[in-house]
């Protein structure tokens, strides 16, 4: 792939677009939430890819030391490759947490190994693997669930995810990938925060996808969308794998901002 971008004169243009780390913004209206939690604001970072290049990492680094917000998610593929040493990609995480706020949770990618767990743990990430946490505020509290990856290695668990949030509460799920979109709905999640698709990475002009390894529906594959009861979005990602480029697909950081539902909203 990288051979014949070069030739059609894209790679250069590819590996610069990679560095173009763009900020979106994502109201959220859960009928839910609590009042307490109204404006409560996500960081998602996604497909992070941490050891694609020094350059990639210190524009990442940049991009998120500016933003305000309360609580931030990784979902997962922190490494470049779905294979080899994780060691490169956990020093690279290592200089990013310092630039994260002190509450951040994460769960695993198909290219992460759980023995990246402990050292993650150690830089005070908190990795949820089919468990849930409870967050409070103001003598109230949302839930925050995460599987772990459902996309290659299938390991995800609702049943244990969801065990432990009560029934009416407001509950948000991290999934590596939107493929159990259905499974997430039936269990009672109001909100699904996802990536693993890069949005396609390599896309034909207008951001068509070529391809998106996933099995989940098309309209699912970048952005906001809804399923049943369920919203949910998929970031396209802060990098790139395979081939460090992207074309027609900017990355992205991810600004959720949490609201109480009207009767507009649907809710």
């Amino acid at each position: 792939m990288r051979a014949a971008l070069t030739v059609a004169g894209l790679h250069g243009r590819g590996r610069r677009n990679v560095l173009r780390i763009g900020l979106r913004n994502n109201d959220v209206a859960l009928a839910l939430l609590p009042p307490a939690f109204d404006g409560y604001t996500l960081l998602h970072l996604s497909d992070l890819h941490l050891d694609m290049s020094e350059a990639y990492l210190a524009r990442l680094i940049e991009c998120v030391q500016r933003l305000e917000y309360d609580t931030c998610v990784l979902t997962g593929d922190f490494r470049f490759r779905t294979f080899g040493p994780q060691e490169p990609a956990l020093a690279a995480l290592a200089r990013l947490r310092p630039h994260l706020k002190d509450s951040t949770y994460a769960v695993l990618g198909n290219h992460d190994s759980i023995r990246m767990v402990p050292p993650m743990e150690a830089m005070a990430i908190r990795v949820l693997l089919n468990e849930s946490v409870r967050i409070e505020r103001a003598g109230s509290a949302i839930h925050l669930a995460g599987i772990d990856d459902a996309h290659y290695f299938r390991t995800h668990n609702f049943h244990d995810a969801a065990h432990d949030i009560p029934q009416d509460a407001c509950a948000i799920l991290l999934s590596h990938t939107p493929e159990p979109y259905r499974h997430a709905a039936h269990a009672g999640f109001g909100l699904m925060l996802c990536g693993h698709t890069h949005g396609g990475q390599i896309c034909l002009p207008g951001g068509i996808p070529i391809l998106t390894d996933s099995d989940a529906p098309r309209a699912f594959a970048r952005g906001p969308w809804r399923y049943r009861d369920m919203i949910g979005y998929t970031s396209v990602g802060c990098g790139a794998s395979i081939v460090d480029v992207r074309l027609n697909c900017p990355p992205e950081i991810t600004l959720h901002r949490l609201r109480v539902a009207s009767s507009r909203d649907g809710g």
